[in-house]
């Protein structure tokens, strides 16, 4: 062969040899083809102010709203709103969490957040938008249990939240029938609470266990309360008549930065659900919100409440 046809061979072998290596190259690194399979990083979020460009997996969230849904999404709070933060429930899962305001920018900034969720009501949400993605729900749009879900659509997980509505309303309700056959079918429930000089009393959507005991439990409030407070969520009154409001069972949401001196009264004590021992105190920092973690530890409270023995 001449020396031309072998060179010719030679150099026809060493480019064989080099594509092959460079294709074993590209199998090892993973770099011949882009991944199709990858999690986005954003997807859209129809909130009801519109769509908004949201975290697939968002890891500094701040919460003017909503914070105890997210908890119990274990999502990763950075910025809290000081009422929640000074919930007993939730002291745990924010030792570390800042509280902060819609009115302190400067806050929100050096937080850094990649998602911001805030009231339809607040200041600032423009502002906000420009810092990280903002999504506002308006209070009461939704019922509680709507909005645990619709927290799980913007945290995307939607399939938890959905899990645990289901599984809380027929614990719920499960526990409802019990105290029923236990109480009575005509026996009555009044949710009220302490204040300073005054009292409230609460219809089934105000918190304090309200959504638990007459939604999902199926329980009676007594008559006057269903005429004061259903409709309008909440009714105050004066420790005068007191015992109008009082059902066969109180349930008491209990402040303690109150003055409680009127349980030391006769009319408190003359009430048959109190000279009776069918009270079930609750403590009102403890029961604002109608979140998972609120609810889970209320139905717990109500199940022991009702159903021990006496």
């Amino acid at each position: 062969m001449k020396k031309s046809g072998l060179l010719f061979v030679l150099l026809l072998l060493l480019a064989v040899l080099a594509a092959c290596g460079s294709a074993e190259s590209s199998e090892e690194t993973g770099a011949a083809e882009p991944e199709q399979d990858a999690v986005a990083e954003t997807f859209t979020y129809e909130s009801e102010t519109g769509a908004v460009e949201v975290p697939t997996d968002p890891q500094r969230i701040i919460a003017l709203t909503n914070g105890p849904n997210v908890l119990a999404l274990e999502g990763n709070i950075v910025g809290i709103d000081e009422w929640t933060n000074a919930n007993p429930l939730f002291e745990d899962r924010l030792s570390d969490v800042e509280i902060v305001t819609e009115d302190n920018l400067e806050k929100i900034i050096e937080l850094d957040p990649d998602l911001i969720i805030a009231g339809t009501h607040m200041k600032n949400l423009d502002k906000m938008s420009e810092i990280a993605p903002t999504v506002a729900f308006t209070w009461g749009k939704l019922d509680y249990l709507e909005q645990q879900v619709e927290i799980g659509k913007l945290l995307n997980k939607e399939q938890e939240a959905t899990d645990w509505v289901t599984d809380f309303q027929s614990r719920a309700q499960a526990a409802g029938e019990e105290i029923r056959a236990k109480i009575g079918e005509d026996a009555t429930v009044s949710v009220i609470e302490s204040g300073n000089k005054e009292f409230y009393v609460f219809g089934d959507n105000y918190a304090r266990g309200t959504e638990i005991l007459y939604q999902e439990m199926g329980l009676n409030m007594p008559e006057k309360v269903e005429e004061l407070a259903l409709e309008a969520g909440v009714h105050t009154f004066s420790l005068e008549v007191l015992p109008d409001f009082a059902g066969d069972y109180v349930v008491l949401s209990k402040n303690p930065d109150v003055d409680n001196s009127f349980m030391e009264t006769d009319v408190w004590n003359n009430i048959p659900a109190v000279s009776e021992e069918r009270v079930i105190e609750i403590n009102t920092k403890a029961s604002t919100y109608s979140d998972p973690i609120t609810l889970d530890h209320l139905l717990g409270i109500f199940e022991e409440g009702f159903l021990a023995e006496n």
